[in-house]
């Protein structure tokens, strides 16, 4: 079990390994880059690879012991894992399809799970040079460069026309669905369109109130940026409205919701609507 000063400890650490990564990237990034296509359609390019090996390396530096999964190393071996209580659960670059497309919208998320939950998370954005980090117990935080890091908290909806973070790559009909009867509902919405886990993290600043994630992600998409958001003050879970839990059989989280703060039914919403792949 780590204490809340062990996790602050880890903090600058982390962060510090997250820009590293995220520099290595922007290198790729500015320089040209190769994409390939994995099994499961889709795309991987020498920038993922670069992160991935970069990070590995220095949390080893940092704890030798502690097992770390990654997007680029992961095989869905439960019985290789299932013992895990605490490890890394790194995305290397979260937003691939973003950096293919060259708008900056990618991250770096290193997230720390103790107990299938994330006790620590830091999400960089390379290209921003902007990172979001917090650790249970303590408050969440973003600093941009070398500005003096800020505290944040989500907004607390009271009705109305709500602000809605949306995916810019994976729209699926569900969304479309909820989105038609949230306007019935509150008579109408504004969408703030966003890659990677930047989405749930413009939840956690308080600029958008509800982000719905209604299509398929994995863990390492989810950890970091759920441990912002909830000590932003924020909530994720799946329809049943219990918090994602990380290590699982499957790697593949449910349907989402990111959220602010306040009691409002967001799943209500998807009354009827079925959850597929």
């Amino acid at each position: 079990m780590f204490t809340e000063q062990d996790l602050a400890n880890l903090i600058p650490e982390v962060a510090r390994i997250a820009r590293q990564a995220g520099e290595r990237i922007l290198d790729i990034y500015e320089h040209g880059f190769e994409v390939h296509t994995k099994t499961d359609g889709t795309p991987l390019t020498t920038a993922d690879r670069a992160s991935h090996e970069l990070v590995c390396r220095e949390l080893a530096v940092l704890d030798g012991n502690m097992p770390v999964l990654s997007e680029e190393s992961a095989a869905d071996n439960y019985s290789g894992r299932e013992g895990w209580r605490q490890f890394w659960l790194v995305d290397p670059l979260d937003g691939t399809r973003e950096f293919v497309k060259r708008n900056g919208e990618f991250t770096v998320n290193i997230a720390l799970i103790d107990g299938h939950r994330p006790v620590l998370g830091v999400v960089h954005t390379p290209v921003k040079g902007l990172t979001h980090w917090s650790h249970t117990g303590a408050p969440a935080y973003r600093c941009s460069g070398d500005d003096e890091a800020q505290r944040i908290q989500v907004a607390q909806y009271r009705g109305g026309p709500p602000q809605v973070v949306a995916s810019r790559s994976h729209g699926r009909e569900a969304l479309v669905q909820f989105l038609l009867r949230l306007r019935e509902r509150e008579g109408g919405y504004d969408t703030i369109s966003m890659g990677s886990a930047l989405k749930i993290c413009i939840v956690a600043e308080g600029r958008g109130d509800v982000y719905p994630r209604l299509g398929p992600t994995y863990e390492w998409d989810s950890a970091a940026a759920q441990c912002v958001l909830e000590s932003a003050g924020g909530k994720l879970t799946d329809r049943r409205g219990v918090p994602l839990r990380y290590n699982k059989k499957s790697l593949l989280n449910p349907w989402f919701i990111a959220s602010g703060s306040g009691d409002y039914d967001w799943y209500s919403l998807l009354d009827g609507i079925e959850e597929t792949p």
